[in-house]
């Protein structure tokens, strides 16, 4: 999953693209993967997500939100819709700037 190989760029970096994102409600994943509830839930906290993990009933579920506006800043237009896609997979609203 190239969730978890992104990395948050300082400010101060020259990016090109930018995704804002924001979750005001909680929403949650029930996985059956401990490896990718892991994965998922890295990928939420170093996005700034409040987060909430519970194992119960053969399953894990990551709960989450993010109820301020974050931003985050990528190289390319490509890794930008990629990043705008997977978020709104998971129930964010996005915007995209160049």
């Amino acid at each position: 999953m190239f969730a978890a190989a992104f990395t948050l760029l300082p400010a101060i970096a020259s990016a090109d693209e930018v995704v804002r994102y924001q979750l005001t409600e909680w929403k949650a994943k029930h996985i059956h993967d401990e490896k990718k509830a892991d994965t998922i839930s890295k990928t939420l906290k170093k996005l700034g997500c409040e987060l909430e993990k519970h194992q119960h009933d053969g399953h894990i579920d990551v709960k989450y939100r993010c109820p301020k506006w974050h931003e985050l800043k990528l190289e390319t237009h490509d890794e930008a819709h990629k990043w705008e896609a997977w978020l709104k997979e998971y129930g964010f609203k996005t915007e995209h700037k160049h």
